[in-house]
C-alpha cells in the first residue's frame, strides 16, 4: 500500500536537489521541450508525461520532441520556474506551491475550509480555470492541464475538534508555502515552516504536534504514526498544473498545437480518478493501523470556516486580488443556490 501510495506524491513533495537541464539544441532542428518534473519515475504523472512525449513526437512527425526530467532531478519548483525563465527548461509539473510563485491568485482558491464539498470545489474550479490561465499566461506561461492532486488534512497528536484544540499544539507546514503559513498564523495558531525531509524527526523531538499534510503523504510517508488523530474534513485542494514557457509554445508550429492540446488531454485522463482512488486507500490503510479519523459537529464546522474566512481576508491585496476572491466565493454561493444549501 504504502509503495503504491508513494505514486502519487507527484505534486507534493518537495526536491531536495536540481541539477541543470542539458542545454537547449539549435534551432534548426527540431524543437525540444525539456519538462521538469518532481514526480517520481513511474508514478501515475510521470507516466503520463511520457506518453504525452510519444504522442507529441508522433504527431509531430518528429519536429517536437520531448524530454522529461522527472523526480526532482531538474530541481524543486521553485528551481523549475527560474530554469523556464532562463531557457534551460521549457516546461514543467507545477503544484498549489508553484503555481503561487508565479501568480499569487491560485492561492484564492486553496484557502482552508473554502468548500463544503469535493463536488463544490469542481464545479466552481473548472469555471475559475480561464481566469487562473489569463494571469498566469500574462506571467510568461502557457497552461496545458490542470488537474486535482489531492486534498490536504489535519493529522494531530491529540484530538482536535473545535479550533481552539488546535492551539495548544505545534503546526508543522511547509516553508515553501509562506501564503498557508501566513493565514494559519492569522487564525492564530503557532506554526513551524520545514521541508518535508524535517518532519520526521520534528515530530518524534516534539518540536511539532500536527502536520498539515495530505493524505496520501501522511500514509506513505507514516506520518500519521505519530499524529494518528485526523480532522475528517478535507481542508483545502491541491491543484497541479502543466505549464510550458511561452516562448516554447511559439516555436511550435501554429497547426500542431492543438493537436498537441488535445494530446495532452487523453494522457491525463483518469490521473483525477487515479488519484482519489489512491487516496481513499491511503486512508483505510491508515485506519486498519490505527489513525482515528474525528468528524466536527456542525457548529465546530461553523467555527472552523469562520475563522478561516478572516484570515483569507487578510491575504486579499498582498497574495491575491479582491476581485478574484469575489469571483470565487461568486460562483461558490451560486453552487450552494441551485442545490438549495
Amino acid at each position: 500500500m504504502i509503495k503504491k501510495t508513494a505514486a502519487v506524491l507527484a505534486l507534493i513533495l518537495v526536491a531536495l536537489t536540481a541539477h541543470a537541464a542539458p542545454a537547449a539544441p539549435a534551432s534548426s532542428g527540431p524543437v525540444v521541450i525539456k519538462i521538469g518534473s518532481i514526480a517520481p519515475s513511474r508514478s501515475p504523472w510521470d507516466k503520463a508525461l511520457e506518453r504525452v512525449a510519444r504522442d507529441w513526437e508522433r504527431i509531430s512527425n518528429g519536429t517536437v520532441q520531448v524530454r522529461i526530467y522527472p523526480g526532482g532531478i531538474a530541481g524543486s519548483e521553485q528551481d523549475m520556474i527560474r530554469k523556464i525563465r532562463l531557457g534551460t527548461l521549457q516546461g514543467g509539473v507545477f503544484s498549489n506551491m508553484g503555481l503561487a510563485k508565479i501568480d499569487g491568485s491560485v492561492t484564492a482558491i486553496t484557502i482552508p475550509f473554502l468548500f463544503h464539498s469535493r463536488e463544490e470545489f469542481n464545479v466552481v474550479f473548472d469555471r475559475m480555470k480561464p481566469s487562473f490561465e489569463k494571469m498566469i499566461e500574462g506571467k510568461g506561461f502557457k497552461v496545458m492541464l490542470w488537474t486535482l492532486a489531492g486534498w490536504v488534512n489535519f493529522f494531530t497528536k491529540k484530538e482536535v475538534i473545535d479550533p481552539d484544540d488546535l492551539k495548544k499544539l505545534k503546526i508543522a507546514v511547509t516553508a515553501d508555502f509562506p501564503e498557508i503559513e501566513q493565514l494559519w498564523r492569522k487564525m492564530g495558531y503557532e506554526v513551524v515552516p520545514g521541508g518535508l525531509n524535517d518532519l520526521m524527526i520534528q515530530l518524534q523531538s516534539g518540536a511539532v504536534s500536527a502536520a498539515y499534510l495530505p493524505a496520501l503523504v501522511a500514509g506513505s510517508g507514516q506520518f500519521f504514526a505519530l499524529v494518528p488523530h485526523m480532522l475528517s474534513p478535507s481542508l483545502a485542494p491541491l491543484v497541479g498544473g502543466l505549464l510550458l514557457s511561452d516562448k516554447a509554445w511559439a516555436a511550435i508550429p501554429a497547426d500542431l498545437r492543438q493537436p498537441l492540446i488535445d494530446a495532452v488531454a487523453v494522457a491525463a485522463r483518469g490521473l483525477y480518478d487515479e488519484t482519489m482512488v489512491l487516496e481513499a486507500d491511503a486512508v483505510k490503510m491508515m485506519k486498519d493501523n490505527g489513525l482515528v479519523v474525528h468528524d466536527p459537529p456542525a457548529a465546530a464546522l461553523a467555527k472552523w470556516r469562520e475563522a478561516a474566512a478572516r484570515a483569507a481576508d487578510g491575504l486579499i491585496g498582498p497574495v491575491f486580488s479582491k476581485e478574484i476572491y469575489d469571483q470565487i466565493l461568486g460562483y461558490v454561493q451560486e453552487y450552494r443556490k441551485t442545490r438549495g444549501q
